[in-house]
């Protein structure tokens, strides 16, 4: 039979050092001490609403207006005329670029660093246009079509969605 102060001192121990399960045996005893439950801690990813349909386009292309991660080119329609919003004739023959997956998208290495893409850049299958952190883990995202980049839909440091349009290229 093992001694109260004994366990109450292992206890102790474990809280302290944060520990969930001790074992310790010697000649005359075997103790397994366990804490907390024994379930399985499932942690979820945070879920962000989609916007609503048709609008997705317009609203991305007013925040990067806002933001002056596009060059003015970036946030008038395709043939220059600004103010021509996100109708199909300025979006037409354009490849959208989306999200494969949910998290924090990075448009640039380090914040010192120029952006891995900018509207007039050229890209190829390649070519890494922007990174996405999910969990701590950082995914170098590739442009997978070959083309120059006529628009940048998401803004620096800011969530987005699996499916999400990030960037739009007219092909080459």
């Amino acid at each position: 039979m093992i001694d109260i102060r004994k366990l109450k001192e292992l206890v102790r121990l474990m809280v302290e050092n944060d520990l969930s399960e001790l074992d310790l045996k010697d000649q005359q005893e075997t103790v397994t001490v366990k804490r907390g439950s024994s379930a399985p801690v499932i942690h979820h990813a945070p879920m962000y609403a989609q916007p609503p349909a048709g609008a997705g386009a317009h609203a991305a292309e007013a925040a990067t207006g806002e933001s002056g991660e596009t060059s003015s080119a970036g946030a008038a329609g395709s043939n220059g005329t600004p103010g021509k919003g996100s109708g199909s004739d300025d979006t037409a023959g354009l490849i959208p670029i989306n999200s494969p997956m949910v998290g924090t998208i990075y448009l640039t290495p380090n914040p010192e660093s120029p952006a891995f893409a900018t509207v007039g850049a050229s890209v190829g299958p390649d070519t890494t246009i922007c990174i996405i952190e999910a969990m701590k883990v950082f995914s170098e995202i590739k442009a997978e079509v070959s083309g120059t980049i006529e628009r940048v839909l998401v803004q620096n440091a800011k969530p987005v969605q699996y499916g999400q349009p990030l960037f739009l290229v007219r092909p080459a």
